[in-house]
């Protein structure tokens, strides 16, 4: 289940840095989430081994009555990311207002309370109250076409009869999801760097912040799973692994954290083999950063700027340097107010990395990953280093 320990069959595979490993599946940035739900039908989840949510799903297994709303566990399959959490779908997927239901009433009703968003509204809107919303609509809901939740909550098929494998299945889409939020940030504030708007970039690496802290949120339904509990479900991921995960692998890329091997697993899917190919070949966040350092002045050296794109990036003299003389300037230059924002975001990076070493020592100590990986021995070593490395070598010279 791990994201970062990665099997690979190397045949045809392009010269690349070691294997880097990570989570993640479909397409970026410009698209919706609605749309990205839809590919999900016919896909596969690539995940399992470590902890790290995410077990592939048969494309042909109808989703039949077991919807994720569904009140039972019986109705549910009962699933939960582990017995230690045995609490069934409705600990996850129940919507009630007794509990308040967090979010502001817009995002679900346009207006409406939650009550009415979720079915305890009227069954009509009242002629004679003109303050009532609309609740009868010919075809589906204005809710449902733009969330597309009914989709969304039909994604779920578990392989087992394990109560605890519904939500290890949930918690590795919902991650799926903020990689695919943060992929779109990050090239949001690439896109903004290469036309100078600094704001723009900053704006979106501070989104990311709150994104990526969520995201590691995810990791609190399977933080406490112990190895009986991960083996009641284990063998129906079968060789699937978070780091077969392609939208993590763009979410690395994109960190700087560059690999042609891991294209190899995805050679059967030409469409996400495309993606990530291009991705590779592409400049990373930092890269862009770099760039943009140079068109403002910094001497970057051109060993650094012309660097092969498709490789891990290497940390740099030169570049330590250039951090150091910021970080000495007035902390209100926009350099140093970029170079927070990343040092937000490598920070919270390396805690996911943490994060997911602990749940997967919990859950099945230094086994054998299920996609063959070495399981926690690679993800202690992940777990050491930094990306965007300079903004915290160049602390110690300031």
């Amino acid at each position: 289940m791990s994201h970062e320990t990665p099997h690979l069959d190397t045949e045809g595979a392009q010269p690349g840095s070691p294997a880097n490993g990570g989570p993640g599946g479909g397409s970026p940035g410009g698209e919706g989430l609605a749309g990205k739900t839809r590919d999900a039908r016919d896909s596969r989840a690539e995940h399992s081994g470590a902890p790290h949510p995410g077990a592939g799903q048969p494309a042909d297994k109808a989703p039949g009555t077991e919807s994720a709303h569904a009140p039972s566990p019986e109705a549910a399959h009962g699933h939960g990311p582990e017995a230690a959490h045995a609490q069934g779908p409705e600990a996850v997927h129940t919507h009630s207002p007794a509990t308040g239901h967090d979010g502001p009433e817009a995002a679900h009703t346009h207006g409406e309370t939650p009550e009415a968003a979720h079915g305890d509204a009227p069954e009509a809107a009242d002629p004679d109250n003109p303050e009532a919303p609309n609740f009868d609509f010919a075809d589906t809901t204005p809710y449902e076409d733009y969330v597309q939740a009914d989709v969304l909550t039909h994604l779920q098929h578990p392989l087992s009869e394990d109560p605890g494998e519904m939500v290890f299945l949930v918690t590795t889409q919902v991650m799926e999801l903020w990689f695919t939020v943060l992929v779109h940030e990050w090239e949001t504030a690439s896109r903004a760097l290469r036309r100078e708007d600094l704001p723009v970039a900053i704006a979106a690496l501070k989104r990311s912040v709150r994104e990526l802290e969520a995201l590691n949120a995810s990791w609190t339904p399977l933080a406490q799973l112990t190895p009986a509990q991960f083996n009641s479900y284990r063998s129906a991921l079968g060789e699937g692994s978070g780091f077969q995960s392609a939208m993590y692998r763009r979410m690395e890329f994109l960190l700087g954290e560059k690999s042609a091997s891991m294209l190899v697993p995805h050679r059967g899917s030409p469409r996400v083999h495309a993606e990530l190919e291009k991705a590779l070949a592409e400049p990373s966040l930092y890269d862009e950063v770099l760039r943009f350092l140079h068109r403002a002045g910094h001497p970057v050296p051109d060993a650094v700027l012309e660097r092969d794109l498709r490789l891990k990036y290497q940390s740099s003299p030169e570049v330590e340097e250039i951090w150091a003389r910021i970080y000495s300037g007035e902390e209100s230059a926009p350099e140093q107010r970029l170079g927070e924002a990343l040092t937000d975001v490598a920070e919270l990076v390396w805690r996911w990395r943490n994060d997911h070493l602990v749940a997967t020592r919990r859950a099945m100590g230094s086994k054998v990953g299920t996609g063959g990986s070495a399981g926690v021995a690679w993800l202690e070593k992940r777990a050491t280093k930094n990306v965007f490395p300079e903004l915290w070598s160049a602390r110690s010279r300031v």
